[in-house]
């Protein structure tokens, strides 16, 4: 379906009206398809979705919500549309087991506009253009606030757009008070998502990232146009944030639990005094997990994501380790996607 920029309905394509929300999960489900998919494992014949890797929803169905199954759409809708909620959401429990199983925690929206205001002010001289294709990563995104702050990630109120401070919400804010063409903003809005990554261990707050980033392209295109954009149009941006923001262990750069351990048995012989004892030693078999494979948009060719990290520089371990949370500590920038927070503010992936 095509993407339509005219601001009046056009035979076979439909609108959702400005004054109405617009619920992804019960009004969009091919959207919804697309924002659940793995890039990394689909293929042509075959799609794949994202994985729960949470062992938080088995009490529902041991199978169907194992850590491993993949996340359907009748899983997450229906009579279990409540199941997958913002971290504000859930139950003080539920936020304490994740944080302790997880290491998951919120970012404060002002920890990440400070974060985000020390690399943004390097480059607010740069074109539109410029500024539009730099690239940035999240890493352990979680519900994605480094690239769109849609909400508060401790209350769950609502950011107005003029306070937003995303590094899509910058791209996107620039391109509204800068340009008057909607066929010219619709192509920008593309390349700011084409340069915007982010990845996550957790399927559920991946989803959640993946439906923040296209709520907030809905949210922009809104404000600067008087009504919410077509279907074509959006569904345009759900293939590229399936694309860009992916499920990942940031230590492997592997799909989540792809990596298998299979226990081998040793048999040791020790002599003690005259006597030859036998015991088994546990040792286990490694198989590497799948490599993530993330788009590269100008040879709209898949590439392994550790190709990336190889070519810009080492991604410090030591945040990778530290920021495996829920609010995405650590984002990164730069044409060649350098890091931008805490210590390493500055320094290449």
């Amino acid at each position: 379906m095509g993407c339509y920029l005219v601001q009046v309905p056009i035979e076979n394509e439909k609108f959702f009206p400005a004054d109405e929300g617009v619920d992804i999960r019960t009004q969009m489900p091919h959207i919804l398809d697309i924002l659940l998919l793995d890039r990394t494992s689909s293929t042509s014949n075959k799609p794949e979705n994202i994985i729960w890797a949470t062992d938080n929803y088995t009490e529902y169905d041991p199978v169907l919500f194992d850590a491993g199954a993949q996340i359907k759409p009748e899983l997450i809708t229906g009579e279990y549309a409540f199941l997958i909620m913002p971290r504000a959401q859930k139950t003080a429990t539920l936020q304490k087991e994740r944080t302790k199983s997880m290491a998951e925690v919120f970012t404060p929206i002002w920890i990440v506009k400070k974060q985000n205001d020390a690399v943004d002010d390097n480059y607010k001289s740069d074109d539109l253009d410029a500024y539009i294709r730099r690239k940035w990563l999240e890493i352990t995104c979680g519900e994605a606030p480094y690239m769109a702050t849609r909400y508060d990630m401790e209350t769950g109120d609502p950011i107005p757009l003029a306070e937003r401070v995303g590094f899509v919400d910058r791209k996107l804010a620039r391109i509204n008070a800068e340009v008057t063409h909607q066929a010219e903003w619709q192509r920008l809005a593309e390349l700011a998502y084409k340069a915007s990554y982010g990845f996550e261990w957790n399927g559920d707050s991946l989803l959640l990232a993946r439906e923040n980033l296209l709520y907030t392209y809905i949210d922009y295109y809104m404000s600067k146009w008087g009504n919410a954009p077509t279907i074509g149009c959006i569904e345009k941006i759900a293939e590229i944030i399936s694309y860009n923001v992916f499920q990942m262990d940031g230590l492997t750069y592997t799909i989540p639990l792809s990596q298998k351990w299979e226990k081998k048995k040793v048999i040791q012989e020790t002599f003690v005094f005259s006597d030859m004892d036998a015991f088994e030693e546990e040792e286990y078999e490694i198989t590497p997990g799948k490599s993530v494979k993330i788009m590269n948009w100008d040879s709209f060719v898949m590439v392994p994501f550790e190709t990336l990290v190889q070519y810009s520089g080492r991604m410090p371990e030591r945040d990778v380790a530290d920021c495996r949370v829920d609010g995405g500590h650590g984002g990164h920038s730069t044409d060649d996607m350098r890091h931008s927070g805490g210590e390493t503010d500055g320094e290449p992936l």
